[in-house]
């Protein structure tokens, strides 16, 4: 039950701690900087003294990069919360279930979670005022985004992209040291 404890339950504490930073941030920003009638963003200070990272409020209707804005307002409720709360009740399952997760895509699971549900809880209790807040704003490859600037996110988007690809890299590092791992125990049986 110990080892259950440590190795299962203690990173739920990640996924607890980025849902209240991720809820208070958002908050902070609702309540000190609204949204006037009318419009979609509000900015509010540049970070560093530069235009490289700057907090602006902005409402974000559908998922990443806005993905889905467009879709009949029967079908987003589906696709916005329905559909990412059972990905992320199976994801939950499966980590509590399986022994397969080594501790470092325990905490990269428990992260991807906690940054869900930050945004699941913005779209049920934000629907009615715009959507998830969206407030953290970076320069980026002009190449990449006609503005210059990577899509306006939050806490739990930056916690959900972090830990997707550590997990994904983890995915591809671990069976290699396992197969070294189990090279060297043959090698050792073997003499």
């Amino acid at each position: 039950m110990k080892q259950f404890l440590k190795e299962k339950i203690l990173p739920l504490s990640l996924t607890a701690f980025i849902i209240l930073a991720d809820q208070i941030t958002k908050a902070i920003i609702v309540i000190k900087w609204p949204l006037e009638p009318g419009t979609h963003y509000r900015f509010i200070t540049q970070v560093f003294g530069s235009d490289f990272m700057q907090i602006i409020h902005v409402r974000n209707p559908a998922i990443a990069f806005s993905l889905g804005k467009n879709l009949p307002a029967q079908i987003q409720p589906v696709v916005f919360i329905v559909i990412p709360i059972l990905v992320l009740g199976f994801l939950l399952w499966y980590y509590l279930r399986s022994n397969e997760f080594t501790a470092i895509q325990r905490w990269a699971a428990a992260g991807i979670i906690g940054g869900g549900l930050g945004n699941i809880i913005d779209r049920i209790f934000r629907s009615g005022s715009g959507g998830v807040v969206d407030f953290l704003d970076v320069a980026f490859f002009k190449f990449v985004f006609e503005s210059g600037r990577w899509p306006t996110f939050n806490i739990a988007d930056a916690t959900v992209v972090v830990c997707c690809f550590l997990l994904f890299i983890t995915m591809f590092i671990s069976p290699k040291k396992n197969k070294m791992e189990q090279v060297q125990v043959k090698e050792q049986i073997d003499e």
